[in-house]
């Protein structure tokens, strides 16, 4: 499914040279739930903007689906990307001047996808995340659980492959960050492909493999947990 081999990703100045990523390698196997963990600023946000084909990388390999994506365009890595991946973000990043129905729409237009066919994608996402009553509401109209599960539908209603989610749960207290998970932990069980990066330790251990990134590349947990507990103790809050 998702397979990255010596994969380096550096930001280069006239001065500086700064490895984001260096050496990664990882395997994530269809229908794997797979928790991306590490401290701030050791690549985990890299990594997903990279395997979202949001970004470049400067060395080693990426295949998808057994595809080698270093030799695509833009314009083919932005149709995989849109066909393929499935996005869901801390900041939800929903159009405030879009109702929920229109906004699980805007990814299908690009496809070129008949309107019929949009309707019916998004509404059938909808329900799915439990928020069919809510179609004609605006974001800010909406709990901030509810705006993710409005982020979640709109991913889904491109059934993709691939489902990155980068902190899905930052922004909603303990309660609303529990029905999040939930619901990804469903989508799982259902077959979907997720990868998750988190703080959390506590919503990583809900994933059924965790990845630990240090300084830019995968670390063995157990190793690096008997040097330094404190590498692992969360950085958001507690679920409880």
């Amino acid at each position: 499914m998702l397979k990255m081999k010596s994969l380096a990703k550096v930001y280069r100045t006239e001065m500086v040279e700064t490895y984001a990523l260096r050496d990664f390698n990882l395997e994530v196997k269809q229908g794997e739930f797979v928790a991306v963990t590490g401290p701030s600023g050791s690549g985990k946000t890299t990594f997903l903007t990279i395997a979202g084909l949001l970004e470049a990388f400067s060395g080693g390999s990426y295949e998808l689906d057994g595809v080698d994506v270093s030799r695509m365009n833009d314009d083919a890595r932005s149709k995989i990307r849109n066909q393929k991946i499935g996005f869901v973000f801390q900041a939800f990043n929903l159009i405030g001047d879009l109702n929920v129905l229109d906004n699980i729409e805007v990814p299908l237009r690009y496809r070129g996808m008949g309107a019929a066919e949009r309707k019916k994608r998004a509404s059938d996402a909808l329900a799915r995340v439990g928020l069919s009553a809510r179609a004609k509401h605006y974001p800010a109209e909406l709990s901030g659980g509810q705006q993710q599960r409005v982020a979640i539908a709109r991913a889904l209603a491109g059934e993709p492959r691939l489902l990155l989610a980068d902190e899905p749960t930052g922004n909603l207290d303990s309660q609303m960050a529990r029905s999040v998970m939930e619901l990804l932990e469903e989508l799982h069980r259902e077959g979907a492909t997720i990868v998750m990066v988190t703080h959390d330790p506590q919503l990583a251990a809900r994933a059924q493999r965790n990845v630990h990134v240090i300084d830019g590349q995968v670390v063995d947990i157990a190793a690096e947990l008997r040097m330094d507990p404190a590498l692992f103790k969360a950085e958001s809050p507690q679920l409880g």
